[in-house]
């Protein structure tokens, strides 16, 4: 009856995944068809352009040159005779203008003469610019052509990218659900085998953790082992950060990682040669670790290191578990680490940083499961107060470049009155901000037995 109510439950989670991709995907592409309409109707015609000028005629240019020229050469000589006097008589009458049309043809011929070459380069310009807005235009009209072709056939390629991010969200979805099922099957198996009901191990306030500790049960430990996935970071990310803890260890033996998670710390300490096992109250992540082979046991942090021998332990490590406990419990985990620890053994305490704004509010609060942000000066003091000797703070994981505030530069040659203490002013605070704000997005407290 449980199992079918669960099948039936992720079965109809996943249907309305399916409706609401459907959903997606059709208003997608109803506003992906207007804009695409839109875009087709507003396609353009090459217009009709007028026809070249004609070209310049300059063929009777020559009959102009030498036909301006009208009257001989200086003033005309008369004689003494009636003839000659009449002759002068008229010359006075009609010479004047007729020397003034000879200046006025004179003066047009040498016009015409000067601008026959640039009436030509104005009809060859006219010309090129006609060929060069006609072929432009057709340029732009096949352009429009190919845009709509390349938006038509874009369809189907945002269609299958709609496709696989889909997919890839139901697949990951259909894993989850698997491992429920999974998980759910093995506890079906185990009560049937124990009908007896066993104690489950203690919360940090000492209740069942099953009753208290969110994401504690078999089945719904596997929602935070997906949130691990999704938002602490991949294995392999993981992996190389946790690298550094590795020489801490150096030559130890029995050392123990509170709250193993899915095994890297494990996977890097046993390839360095360190005897290690784990423990996690997660279900899930217990068996993700034991599947790859690692000793790890289900249980309560607290809980598992008060039940080692004094001065068993050669090493302790906690990364990213402690922001978990409540003030109370932090207090009394950490003095059972103390006794539990060998003389000069390690404890390692890795936590997120909540001076620096970013990883506040980016990393903490995002994780249901935190109970108390811890200061760095705060938790020291308490590592120190349990009795931990070099108690010191290193701070990891800096805030990128492109996230902190940036600093005004000015150009070295750059002069302005009073600009330069503006600008000193503005990256002193920048400065200020970003130490407060945009610091390291975690610190490490490691002290010594």
């Amino acid at each position: 009856m449980l199992d079918s109510y669960r099948v039936s439950d992720d079965q109809q989670t996943i249907e309305d995944l399916l409706a609401r991709l459907e959903r997606e995907r059709l208003e997608a592409d109803r506003l992906y068809n207007v804009a695409l309409t839109a875009v087709d109707r507003a396609l353009q015609t090459v217009p009709a352009s007028p026809p070249e000028p004609a070209a310049y005629d300059p063929s009777r240019l020559p009959d102009v040159n030498a036909a301006w020229n009208t009257l001989p050469t200086g003033a005309p000589v008369f004689d003494s005779s009636l003839k000659g006097r009449l002759g002068r008589f008229i010359w006075r009458l009609v010479g004047p203008a007729l020397e003034q049309q000879q200046r006025f043809n004179g003066a047009v011929a040498d016009h015409l003469n000067r601008n026959v070459a640039a009436h030509q380069e104005v009809g060859a310009s006219l010309a090129a610019l006609l060929s060069t807005m006609r072929n432009e235009l057709q340029a732009l009209v096949r352009f429009e052509s190919l845009l709509v072709q390349y938006l038509q056939t874009i369809t189907v390629y945002v269609d299958s990218k709609d496709r696989s991010l889909g997919g890839a969200e139901i697949r990951q979805r259909l894993a989850l659900t698997e491992q429920r099922l999974l998980a759910l099957k093995r506890d079906v198996e185990n009560a049937a085998a124990q009908p007896r009901e066993r104690s489950a191990p203690a919360s940090p306030d000492g209740q069942s953790a099953s009753s208290t500790a969110p994401f504690s049960g078999s089945i719904d430990s596997l929602t935070y082992v997906a949130f691990e996935d999704q938002f602490r970071g991949s294995k392999t990310e993981i992996r190389r950060r946790v690298e550094d803890y590795v020489p801490v260890f150096a030559g130890a033996s029995n050392v123990v990682d509170i709250g193993c998670g899915r095994g890297e710390l494990l996977d890097a300490l046993r390839d360095s040669g360190v005897s290690v096992r784990g423990v996690d109250i997660s279900p899930a992540m217990v068996e993700i670790c034991r599947g790859r082979g690692f000793d790890v046991e289900r249980g309560d942090a607290l809980g598992y290191v008060a039940k080692q021998p004094d001065a068993s332990l050669g090493g302790l490590i906690a990364i990213q578990v402690v922001e978990h406990f409540t003030p109370a419990y932090l207090t009394r985990f950490l003095e059972a680490a103390y006794h539990a620890l060998k003389p000069g053994a390690a404890i390692v305490l890795e936590t997120i940083n909540p001076n620096c704004w970013m990883a506040f509010f980016e990393t903490y609060i995002r994780d249901l499961t935190h109970q108390q942000p811890l200061h760095p000066e705060t938790l020291r003091l308490l590592v120190q107060a349990s009795g931990f000797s070099n108690v010191d703070v290193q701070f990891r994981s800096p805030v990128s470049e492109e996230d902190r505030l940036a600093r005004v530069e000015l150009p070295s040659d750059f002069f302005a009155p009073g600009v330069a203490p503006v600008v000193d002013a503005i990256n002193d605070h920048a400065s200020k901000l970003n130490r407060r704000l945009f610091s390291s997005m975690d610190y490490v407290v490691i002290g010594r037995r």
